[in-house]
């Protein structure tokens, strides 16, 4: 059984620092590729970025170069480094596991989720 548990989610000040891990177990790692999603209240879960079994990185344009994806195979671990939070950014962020190799863009492209984890960006 693959499992996913994100942490590291909490609140934060605009133009403030994150950073969220999601750990996997029950796969190998290293041969699939990950992504990470947020969804607000109200909203659809949307793509926010994701990182191929090979490392190559795919990033929303709404991110504006905000947001670094990375990945430590020997750890079971991704990573969201989440630098210069707006408050638009407050969501329920979650990480997924595709079982292919190659980045997917949406939700129905990745088979595994973790439980999510709560970002909140406010003064």
């Amino acid at each position: 059984q693959v499992q996913l548990v994100e942490s590291g989610g909490g609140l934060v000040q605009p133009g403030g620092s994150l950073k969220l891990s999601c750990a996997a177990s029950g796969a190998i790692f290293g041969l699939n590729a990950m992504g990470w999603f947020r969804q607000a209240p109200e909203k659809e879960r949307e793509f926010v970025t994701g990182i191929s079994a090979g490392g190559s990185i795919t990033d929303s344009a709404s991110m504006k170069g905000r947001f670094t994806i990375s990945r430590d195979n020997a750890k079971n671990t991704v990573y969201l480094q989440m630098n210069s939070l707006k408050p638009e950014d407050t969501a329920v962020y979650y990480c997924a596991l595709r079982k292919y190799r190659s980045i997917g863009f949406t939700v129905a492209e990745y088979d595994y989720w973790g439980q999510g984890t709560q970002v909140t960006v406010s003064s």
